[in-house]
């Protein structure tokens, strides 16, 4: 009885687990044996695209032909054999500003560069000459002679109706990746960062597109496919994109860029006084804020609007005149506020200019100069 009894349970455990062995290898037999029958799946229907999708391509596709890829050469000079040769030096993004030849970039792309080569989207390749350089705002001007089928130039919009969250995209050339586009919002506006020398570049629009080395002087861009910033620099512990990214508004781009085509360089609005930062440093520290007036030009829009400078008395001392605190809506502690808030301004603009003489505060209308 005990040993049927055994034989019969070895004979179900046995069956239990070949069914078992079975059923877990029926996959892999099947797909042994089916798998010599193989042929390409049936491709699911798609169906329309959403619509940011289509608006995000629209915008892509309008843009593209107006960005330009940028690599740079620095020209060294072997110390023992004499012979000067150039060497790689980096590369950038930039985009087409008219229909002469004059591209947009920022002043670091090209900065230290001896000579600088423009790709086109279409592959065509043009040596660039510098035509002029803002480095208080990062901004540089390259010309290259494309004779015929000229690249259009990009659309320009406007930074000061801008708003938080709205959608942007930047497009540019991160690593050497050409035409690479990333989407985002706008984060923040009026960032400020350190620039070249003591001032600050200020109005600065913050993104979380991601901006990468390479994209830098590429356009950032809104969704109807208009300029409104150039992108300029990255907050990132390790080199990359952390989604803090940032970019020269267009309205200074706009103001920036045409002086630097027709003369070669950038200045503000003149108001035509002398003023030092250091001697506002010192009075600061009294208290007292503002930017002081040391000098006059006489054939300045200060001296037509009857600004009283600071001079020397008799016994040596400093006898305090005007002391700007203030230009239009802009307060002014420093100097870096009053090179700010003129250039918000053209040359023939009028402001109210906010002032301090003694203890009497005045307002005076005045009519910003040109630029010498």
């Amino acid at each position: 009885m005990n040993r049927t009894f055994f034989i019969r349970l070895v004979s179900a455990t046995s069956a239990a687990l070949l069914i078992i062995i079975v059923w877990q290898s029926f996959p892999i037999i099947q797909g042994v044996v089916l798998g010599r029958f193989a042929e390409p799946r049936a491709v699911a229907p798609r169906g329309d695209l959403a619509a940011f999708e289509q608006s995000t391509i629209t915008v892509f596709n309008a843009a593209r032909d107006s960005v330009v890829f940028i690599t740079t050469a620095e020209r060294v000079v072997d110390p023992w054999t004499r012979n000067a040769y150039d060497v790689p030096r980096g590369n950038g993004s930039g985009f087409v500003w008219d229909e002469l030849g004059h591209v947009v970039t920022n002043n670091h792309v090209i900065a230290g560069a001896s000579r600088a080569v423009v790709r086109l989207a279409d592959g065509r390749a043009f040596s660039a000459r510098l035509v002029g350089r803002a480095p208080e705002h990062d901004l540089a001007v390259l010309h290259i002679g494309v004779g015929s089928d000229r690249p259009p130039p990009i659309p320009i919009g406007t930074s000061n109706e801008l708003r938080v969250g709205q959608s942007v995209f930047a497009i540019g050339n991160p690593f050497g990746l050409d035409w690479t586009m990333t989407t985002g919002i706008v984060s923040a506006l009026g960032r400020e960062l350190p620039g070249e020398g003591s001032l600050p570049i200020r109005g600065l629009i913050q993104t979380d597109a991601a901006i990468n080395p390479g994209n830098s002087g590429g356009p950032l861009i809104d969704s109807a496919g208009r300029l409104i910033g150039v992108n300029t620099a990255i907050f990132s512990p390790s080199g990359g994109s952390a989604g803090i990214g940032f970019a020269v508004p267009v309205d200074t781009v706009n103001r920036v860029v045409p002086q630097l085509i027709a003369r070669g360089s950038y200045a503000p609005p003149r108001l035509g006084i002398l003023f030092d930062p250091r001697v506002d440093a010192m009075l600061a520290q009294d208290g007292t804020s503002g930017v002081l007036v040391l000098g006059v030009d006489p054939d300045g829009p200060a001296a037509r609007a009857g600004l009283v400078p600071a001079r020397i008395s008799g016994d040596g001392l400093i006898a305090v005149g005007d002391r700007i605190i203030g230009l239009g809506a802009t307060r002014v502690d420093e100097a870096a506020d009053l090179i700010a808030a003129l250039e918000a301004h053209r040359p023939g603009d009028q402001v109210e200019l906010h002032l301090r003489r003694g203890d009497q505060h005045k307002s005076l209308r005045i009519t910003l100069g040109e630029p010498r």
